[in-house]
C-alpha cells in the first residue's frame, strides 16, 4: 500500500479544514474554507475564530472552547454540530462540522480541529419546504369537514 500524503489529503478536501491553538487563533486553513468562508489563507492564520463567528455566538462559544482546552475532553467529538457562522463578505452561513481535539506527545490538548461543510443551501431548501409543509396543513385544516 502506497504511503499516503495526508498534508495533500486534507489540503485539497472539499470540506473546509480550520485548526487553533489552544488559544483560538487560526493555524491551519485549508483551500476549502477559503471558498466556503471566502478569507484567504493569508487573511485567516494568526486570527481569532471570530473571523467566522457571528458576535451573538462568541461568548458560548469561547466559554465552551475555553472548558475544552482546560479539561482536555469535548463532548462533540463525534456529533455533527449545525451553526450560523460568516462569510468574509458579512453574510451568514449555515455551516455544520465536526470537531477533534489535538494532542502533544504528553497527551496534552493544543489545539482543536474541524472538518466544516457550508449547509447553507440545503438549510434553506429545509426552511422553505417546512413553509410549505405549514401552508398546506393551515390550508387543509381551514377547509370544511368532508371537502376533498
Amino acid at each position: 500500500m502506497p504511503a499516503i500524503d495526508f498534508e495533500q489529503l486534507v489540503k485539497s478536501m472539499g470540506d473546509a479544514v480550520v485548526v487553533t491553538d489552544g488559544a483560538g487563533a487560526i493555524v491551519f486553513w485549508n483551500a476549502a474554507a477559503t471558498r466556503i468562508f471566502g478569507f484567504t489563507e493569508a487573511d485567516a492564520l494568526g486570527q481569532s475564530l471570530d473571523l467566522i463567528i457571528p458576535e451573538r455566538q462568541r461568548g458560548r462559544h469561547w466559554d465552551g472552547y475555553n472548558k475544552t482546552m482546560a479539561s482536555a475532553q469535548t463532548r462533540y467529538g463525534t456529533t455533527l454540530l449545525k451553526v450560523p457562522a460568516l462569510h468574509k463578505d458579512g453574510h451568514t452561513l449555515s455551516i455544520a462540522f465536526t470537531v477533534m481535539l489535538l494532542t502533544g506527545v504528553q497527551g496534552e490538548v493544543q489545539g482543536v480541529g474541524a472538518v466544516i461543510r457550508d449547509e447553507t443551501s440545503r438549510f434553506q431548501d429545509e426552511r422553505a419546504l417546512r413553509k410549505r409543509i405549514a401552508e398546506l396543513e393551515a390550508r387543509l385544516a381551514a377547509e370544511p369537514s368532508g371537502a376533498a
